[in-house]
C-alpha cells in the first residue's frame, strides 16, 4: 500500500536479448507485465522493421481467425473465453498453427461456396415454380375469354382481333409469334412496362400479376417483392429487344412451355430437384456446423496465441541491434522494486540458449512513467484522479484521501437516508455479483460505467446513510428515532393554543422560551424540526456555516501535502517561500473565518441570538480596517487581533511573488546552498576510487548521476530564465490569492445542492404520496399503489440518477480545483507495462458488432 500515496520508484534499464533467445525473453516479459518499452527506432518506418514479414504473417492469422470467428456467429456457435491464457506459441509451432488455420479456411470457404451455388439453384427453381403457376392463370383467363368457335386448345387467344396489331400484315411478313417470360422488382414495373411500349411501338402484349409472397433478393439478401410478367411478341427482332431490356432492367428471365403437358413435365422436374437440394443444402450445413463446432473448441487458443505473437514481435522491432547483429538491445522502464522479477523472467527465457540475456539499469535524465498500483477497491478512486491528469514522478498522489473525502462531500449535497439506502443496496448487489462475467463483457456503456464505479457508488450510498442520519431525513420525512427535546407545550401554555398551531401548519420553534427545551438530541437535527415554520432558515444558516468550515479544512489539507511533495523533491526553499505564505494566507484569512463561526457557536447562546454580532460584518470589515459600532465585537481585543493578522498577510505576498524567483536567480549566478559545500567536501575529504564507486552506486539507485552533475548545472545556467520564472510565480500567486476566495465560496455549493435536494424530496412526497395518503380509505386503497409506483419511479430517476449525477460531478469539481491544485499538477504520464493480461483478449467484446 506504501505506492497508493506516492508513485512507484522507477528505472531505465538496457536488455541485452540473444538473436535464439529474445522472442522467448520477450514473451516471459509479457507474462509478468512489469516493463515499458521504449522505441530505439522512431525514424524507422513500420515497413523497414527487422521483423515485418512475422508482422504480415500474424496479421493474415488474425484475417483468417476473424473470418472463423464470423462464420460461428452465423451459425450460432457460441466462442467463449477460456479459463486461463495460453501461452505465446514457440516459432517452430506457428506454422503449424498457420497451415491449420489455411487448410480450415480453404475447407470452409469450398464448403460455403458450394452452399451459395446450391441455394442459388434452389431460388431460381422457387422462382421459375412461381413463373409458371402464375401464367397458367394467364392461360386459364385467355381460355375462358375465348370463343367456343376454337376447338383445339392454345396457349394465347389469337391476335386476329387485336386493334394494337395488324395480324394479317405480320403473317404476310413471315413473324413468328414469341413469349419471353420471368420475374421483375417490384419497384421497377411502371418503368419497364414504359420502356417495352416505347422501343417495341406497340407489337408487344405484357401480362403481369404481383407475388403474394416475398422472395429473397440475390443481390442484396433481403425479402423482396417480386412480379411475374409475360411479354408476347412478333418477331425475331423485336425479341432481341425485349431480351435486351429484361437484361437492364435485371429481369429474372426463364424459359417458357409451348404446351400444357410440356409446363407438367417442367413443373414434375421442378418439385423433384427442389426437394433433393433442401436435402442435400440441410447436409451441407450440418457437415459445416461440425467443422466450425470442432474449430470453436481450438479458436479461443488460437486467437490468444496470434495476438501474443503479433505483441511480441511488435516489442522486437522496438529494439535496435548490435555490431554484429546477434544481440537485441531494448530500453524499458520498470519499477526498481520488480528488477528480480525480470532478471528471473530472462533467465527463464534464455535457459535454452548458450548466453543468457541480462539486464542493465542505466542512468536517465528523463522523466519516468508514473506506476501507482490499485486493486478492485482503489481503482475506482484513482480513475477519478487521473482523469483530472496522471500525476508527476513520485508526487503526492491525491487518491488515497479522495477515498474518504469524495463521497463525503457527495453525501453532504445527498444527504438522505433512504436514498442513500437504495444507492448502496444497488452498489452492493453489483458487488456480491462482480464475478459474473457478462458484467464484465457487457456492451451497455452506462451499465459498464455502473460496475466499475460500484465501490465508489457503495461508499457515497453509507456516507449518504450518515449525513441523512445527522440531517434526520428519510424521503424528507424526519425520523424520531431518540424521541424529540422540545417541549412544545412550554411555548403555548393553553392547550387549544396547541392544537390550532399544528393543525394549521403554523409552527414557528423559539429556543428563547423557558422550558422549551428539555435537552440535547442525542445523534443529528430534532425530528420537531420537520413540522417548524422556520425550519428552513435554521438549516440555511446551519448547512451554509457548515459548507464553510468543511470547505477551508478541505483546502488547508490540500496546501499543507505539498510539502510532501518539496520535502520529497528536496526543495526545501519552497518550504519556507510557498507553503508558508500560502498557508498563513489561507489559515489567517479563511481560518479565522471559521474560528469567528465557532466561536460564536460556543459564546453567543440562544438566550443572546438576538443580539449576536453578524460574522459576515466582521469579515468585511476585517479587510477595510474598520470597526462598526453597531455591531458588538465578538471577543475583546478583537481589531487588534485582525489588523495583526491582515498586515502578516499582505507581507506574505510579496514574499509569495518574489521569493521563489530572487532565490533561484541567486542560485543560478554563483549561489550554493550548504548541502552542495557539504557534498564538495565529502568528495574532497572521501576522494578514492571505491567510495567514488558506492557514491555513484548510490546516485545511480536514487535516479541521479553526479558525473554529469557539472554539465547539468553549466546546461541549468544557460536555459534559466528569470522573466519566465517571474511570470510564472505572478500567475501562480495571483491565481493563489484570488482563488481562495473564489474556491471558498465555491464550497458553498454543499449548502445550496443539499438544500435542494432537501426541498425537491419534500416537493415530491407532497405532490405524490401526500395525495394518495389523503384519499378516504375505501377509495385510497385502488389509488394508493399507482402513487407509490410513481413516487418510487421518480425517487429512482429523478432523486437517484439525476440528482446523484449532479452531486457526482459537483464533488468531482471540488476535488479537482479546490482541493488538487493546491497540491497535485497531473503533468505526467502513465505507466504502460507490456502485458499479456493486459490485452483486449474477450471474443465476445471484439466481435460484438
Amino acid at each position: 500500500m506504501g505506492s497508493l500515496f506516492r508513485s512507484e520508484a522507477m528505472c531505465l534499464a538496457q536488455l541485452f536479448l540473444q538473436s535464439g533467445s529474445a522472442y522467448d525473453c520477450v514473451s516471459e516479459l509479457g507474462e509478468i507485465g512489469l516493463a515499458e518499452f521504449r522505441d530505439l527506432n522512431p525514424h524507422v518506418s513500420a515497413f523497414q522493421r527487422k521483423y515485418v514479414g512475422e508482422m504480415k504473417k500474424c496479421e493474415e492469422l488474425e484475417r483468417i481467425l476473424d473470418y472463423l470467428v464470423k462464420e460461428m456467429r452465423k451459425s450460432d456457435i457460441h466462442v467463449s473465453d477460456g479459463v486461463s491464457l495460453p501461452a505465446a506459441p514457440l516459432p517452430k509451432h506457428v506454422l503449424e498453427i498457420q497451415e491449420q488455420l489455411q487448410k480450415l479456411e480453404a475447407e470452409l470457404r469450398e464448403v460455403n461456396k458450394n452452399k451459395e451455388k446450391l441455394r442459388r439453384n434452389l431460388l431460381e427453381l422457387t422462382e421459375y415454380t412461381y413463373m409458371l403457376r402464375v401464367t397458367q392463370n394467364f392461360v386459364q383467363r385467355s381460355t375462358e375469354h375465348e370463343t367456343a368457335a376454337h376447338s383445339s386448345y392454345e396457349e394465347f387467344p389469337a391476335l386476329e382481333k387485336e386493334s394494337l396489331m395488324d395480324y394479317t400484315c405480320m403473317q404476310r411478313l413471315g413473324a413468328k409469334l414469341g413469349f419471353i417470360s420471368g420475374l421483375v422488382h417490384y419497384a421497377k414495373l411502371e418503368s419497364f412496362e414504359r420502356m417495352l411500349w416505347r422501343v417495341c411501338k406497340g407489337y408487344t402484349i405484357l401480362t403481369y400479376q404481383e407475388l403474394d409472397e416475398f422472395i429473397e433478393d440475390p443481390e442484396s439478401k433481403e425479402p423482396t417483392k417480386w412480379v411475374v410478367f409475360l411479354v408476347s411478341y412478333w418477331g425475331d427482332q423485336i425479341g432481341q429487344k425485349v431480351k435486351k431490356i429484361c437484361d437492364c432492367f435485371h429481369c429474372h428471365v426463364y424459359p417458357y412451355p409451348n404446351s400444357v403437358e410440356e409446363r407438367k413435365n417442367i413443373m414434375s422436374g421442378i418439385n423433384t430437384r427442389i426437394q433433393d437440394l433442401h436435402t442435400v443444402i440441410s447436409q451441407t450445413e450440418d457437415y459445416l456446423k461440425q467443422v466450425l463446432f470442432k474449430a470453436s473448441e481450438s479458436i479461443y487458443k488460437w486467437v490468444v496465441q496470434v495476438k501474443k505473437m503479433k505483441a511480441i514481435y511488435h516489442i522486437l522491432n522496438l529494439c535496435s541491434f548490435d555490431v554484429t547483429n546477434k544481440c537485441l538491445i531494448a530500453e524499458v522502464w520498470c519499477p526498481v522494486d520488480d528488477l528480480p522479477s525480470i532478471r528471473k523472467g530472462l533467465e527463464e527465457g534464455s535457459s535454452g540458449a548458450s548466453i543468457p540475456s541480462f539486464i542493465n539499469r542505466i542512468p536517465s535524465s528523463d522523466t519516468p512513467p508514473t506506476l501507482i498500483r490499485t486493486n478492485k477497491f482503489t481503482a475506482g478512486f484513482q480513475n477519478i484522479v487521473d482523469a483530472y491528469g496522471v500525476g508527476d514522478y513520485r508526487e503526492v498522489n491525491p487518491a488515497p484521501y479522495t477515498i474518504i473525502t469524495f463521497p463525503f462531500l457527495f453525501a453532504v449535497m445527498f444527504g438522505d437516508f433512504g436514498h442513500g439506502f437504495l444507492m448502496s443496496l444497488f452498489a452492493l448487489l453489483m458487488v456480491l455479483y462482480e464475478t459474473n462475467p457478462k458484467l464484465h463483457r457487457t456492451q451497455n456503456e452506462i451499465v459498464r460505467m455502473f460496475f466499475e464505479g460500484r465501490y465508489i457508488i457503495l461508499l457515497m450510498g453509507l456516507f449518504s446513510i450518515y449525513t441523512g442520519l445527522i440531517y434526520n431525513d428519510c424521503f424528507s420525512k424526519s425520523v424520531n428515532i431518540f424521541g424529540s427535546s422540545w417541549n412544545v407545550s412550554a411555548m403555548y401554555p393553553d392547550g387549544s393554543s396547541i392544537k390550532k398551531h399544528v393543525n394549521s401548519t403554523f409552527l414557528a420553534l423559539d429556543p428563547n422560551v423557558t422550558g422549551v427545551l428539555k435537552g440535547i438530541y442525542p445523534f443529528g437535527i430534532d425530528p420537531i424540526w420537520n413540522l417548524a415554520t422556520n425550519r428552513l432558515t435554521f438549516l440555511n444558516s446551519f448547512k451554509m456555516k457548515m459548507s464553510i468550515i468543511l470547505g477551508v479544512s478541505h483546502m488547508t489539507f490540500g496546501v499543507v501535502l505539498s510539502v510532501f511533495n518539496y520535502l520529497h523533491f528536496k526543495k526545501t526553499f519552497n518550504i519556507f517561500l510557498v507553503f508558508i505564505p500560502e498557508f498563513i494566507f489561507m489559515v489567517f484569512i479563511f481560518g479565522y473565518l471559521v474560528f469567528m463561526i465557532v466561536y460564536k457557536w460556543l459564546a453567543w447562546s440562544a438566550e443572546f441570538s438576538k443580539d449576536a454580532p453578524s460574522v459576515l460584518l466582521h469579515f468585511i470589515h476585517m479587510f477595510m480596517f474598520a470597526t462598526d459600532k453597531n455591531n458588538l465585537p465578538l471577543y475583546k481585543s478583537q481589531f487588534g487581533i485582525q489588523v495583526f493578522l491582515m498586515v502578516i498577510v499582505f507581507l506574505c505576498v510579496p514574499v509569495l511573488l518574489f521569493g521563489k524567483p530572487m532565490y533561484l536567480y541567486w542560485q543560478h549566478h554563483g549561489g550554493q546552498t550548504f548541502a552542495s559545500y557539504r557534498k564538495g567536501y565529502q568528495l574532497v575529504r572521501h576522494g578514492s576510487e571505491e567510495e567514488l564507486s558506492l557514491l555513484r552506486s548510490h546516485d545511480l539507485e536514487e535516479g541521479e548521476d553526479h558525473t554529469n552533475s557539472e554539465s547539468q548545472h553549466e546546461q541549468s545556467k544557460e536555459t534559466f530564465d528569470f522573466a519566465e520564472i517571474f511570470m510564472h510565480q505572478c500567475i501562480h500567486t495571483i491565481e493563489y490569492c484570488l482563488g481562495c476566495v473564489s474556491n471558498t465560496a465555491s464550497y458553498l455549493r454543499l449548502w445550496a445542492l443539499s438544500l435542494a435536494h432537501a426541498q425537491l424530496s419534500e416537493v415530491l412526497w407532497s405532490m405524490v404520496m401526500r395525495m394518495g395518503l389523503k384519499v378516504a380509505p375505501d377509495v385510497g386503497v385502488f389509488l394508493l399503489m399507482p402513487a407509490v409506483a410513481v413516487f418510487a419511479t421518480l425517487t429512482i430517476f429523478i432523486l437517484l440518477v439525476m440528482e446523484g449525477i449532479s452531486a457526482f460531478l459537483h464533488a468531482l469539481r471540488l476535488h479537482w480545483v479546490e482541493f488538487q491544485k493546491k497540491f497535485y499538477s497531473g503533468d505526467g504520464y502513465k505507466f504502460t507495462p507490456f502485458s499479456f493480461h493486459d490485452m483486449c483478449l474477450s471474443l465476445e467484446r471484439e466481435h460484438a458488432l
